[in-house]
C-alpha cells in the first residue's frame, strides 16, 4: 500500500510556496497533506495530491523541478499515545523513519522568522489559534 508524493523543489524567496498552491488550486487539484523543510537557498515540498501525475504536469509546466517517490501512510489513533503505538510497532518491525508529516490539516502550523510580526498581520485576515486552542484540538 504504497502512495505517491510529489515533492517540489523551490527556490527560497518570497511567494514561491504561494505560487504552487495557486497553480494547483486555479486547476483543480486538490492537497491532501504537505511537509515542507528549508535550507539557506533552497526548500522542500512534499505534498500528498489527488491526482498526482496531472499536478505533476501542471507544476512543470509552471517552471517547477519536482520528483516522485513513495510514502506509506498510517491511521493513528486519535488518543494519547496513538503516535507512539504506531512508532512502537514500526520499530519492532526494523522499519527506519527519515521523516514524517500528517496529513490531516484543518489547522496547520507554520514556522514564520518574525511570528509576532506574523500575528499583528494576520489577527484580522485568518483566524489564529491560540496555544491554549491548539493543546484542546
Amino acid at each position: 500500500m504504497k502512495v505517491t508524493q510529489l515533492t517540489v523543489f523551490l527556490e527560497n524567496r518570497s511567494g514561491r510556496l504561494a505560487e504552487v498552491a495557486d497553480l494547483l488550486g486555479r486547476e483543480g487539484i486538490n492537497i491532501r497533506g504537505f511537509s515542507t523543510t528549508e535550507a539557506a537557498e533552497y526548500g522542500i515540498v512534499r505534498l500528498i495530491v489527488a491526482e498526482p501525475e496531472r499536478a505533476r504536469q501542471i507544476l512543470h509546466d509552471g517552471g517547477f523541478t519536482t520528483h516522485f517517490s513513495h510514502v506509506i501512510c498510517v491511521k493513528v489513533p486519535d488518543q494519547p499515545g496513538g503516535l507512539a503505538e504506531v512508532l512502537d510497532q514500526l520499530a519492532e518491525a526494523g522499519v527506519s523513519i527519515d521523516y514524517l508529516y500528517s496529513i490531516s490539516f484543518w489547522n496547520i502550523c507554520f514556522a514564520v522568522k518574525d511570528v509576532d510580526r506574523a500575528v499583528e498581520l494576520l489577527k484580522d485576515r485568518v483566524t489564529l489559534l491560540s496555544d491554549e486552542e491548539v493543546r484542546a484540538l
